[in-house]
């Protein structure tokens, strides 16, 4: 049974980056894809492309509000069969630095966007899917999400909790018919790690090798958790037993101690701001 062709699959933050690599994979085995994104301009842009390769359409969500992240729902449902095979909880932002330099906005924001968005969009979906005793949820967290690391305490809050998330609704669900899977990548190509310098420890893996794994866990439901590269959920689940003498060592060996404290700020401040104000429709501007 083919979990991907024909199915309605809806994406959120997918305009850019991982999530609109995604849908181009998803397109190229068939699926038919429903992007949603805050940024109007840059969402209709990629609408553009991806129709190109197949059926595709898109709209506007922020999936810091309920309402409007169901509004999202329905049309997607509305473009598909009348129900959502599919939803990847892409969305996501990641303010850096000194924790006591994180700006109650920045805080705030990432903890709506990166964690309740992922919350209101399991809670959206799960009773559909658990009706049709059919259905799979994708969150895209991080490898953050099992070794935290100084610059991004924040950050890494959140997406531990995605995880543990995803890991208690695998279990809970599982008996019901309905998949979940979440999905940790390392640093990954994308504007998230704009003036932040990778060391060999931290070579960025590209959006397309976490689109492939997101193809990977729909083709193979029964995964629950994916890290990418591979190898490095070992290494996180190894890293969580060190003592704290341990972890900073290793943590500092491998450049992981500095590098989201030491960063080119001038470099990642348009990043910055479009994460600290992520939330919210951005319309497209007068012209």
């Amino acid at each position: 049974m083919d979990n991907i062709r024909g199915k309605t699959i809806a994406i959120t933050g997918a305009a850019r980056g991982i999530g609109y690599a995604t849908a181009k994979a998803l397109l190229a085995r068939g699926a038919r894809v429903v992007i949603g994104d805050r940024d109007v301009a840059v969402l209709d842009k990629a609408v553009g492309e991806l129709i190109r390769l197949g059926q595709a359409t898109g709209y506007p969500v922020d999936v810091t509000d309920a309402e409007s992240f169901a509004v999202f729902l329905d049309k997607a449902r509305t473009d598909g069969a009348g129900h959502i095979d599919v939803l990847i909880n892409n969305a996501g932002v990641m303010p850096v630095g000194p924790f006591l330099e994180q700006t109650d906005q920045a805080i705030r924001t990432s903890v709506e966007v990166n964690f309740n968005g992922v919350l209101t969009g399991c809670r959206l979906v799960l009773p559909e899917m658990v009706k049709r005793h059919s259905g799979h949820i994708v969150n895209i967290a991080s490898i953050a999400g099992m070794v935290a690391v100084p610059g991004q305490a924040v950050y890494a809050g959140t997406k531990f909790a995605v995880v543990g998330l995803s890991t208690a609704l695998a279990d809970e669900f599982a008996p019901q018919g309905v998949n979940v899977s979440v999905v940790l990548p390392t640093f990954t190509n994308t504007d998230l790690i704009s003036g932040t310098k990778a060391t060999g420890a931290q070579k960025p893996v590209q959006p397309e090798d976490i689109a492939a794994a997101v193809v990977k866990v729909l083709d193979k439901p029964s995964i629950t958790h994916l890290s990418v590269p591979g190898p490095l959920r070992a290494v996180g689940a190894l890293t969580q037993l060190l003592p704290a003498r341990g972890r900073r060592w290793l943590s500092h060996k491998l450049g992981n101690d500095t590098v989201f404290l030491n960063f080119d700020a001038s470099a990642r401040a348009a990043y910055e701001k479009r994460a600290q104000n992520a939330t919210g429709v951005q319309e497209k501007p007068d012209t």
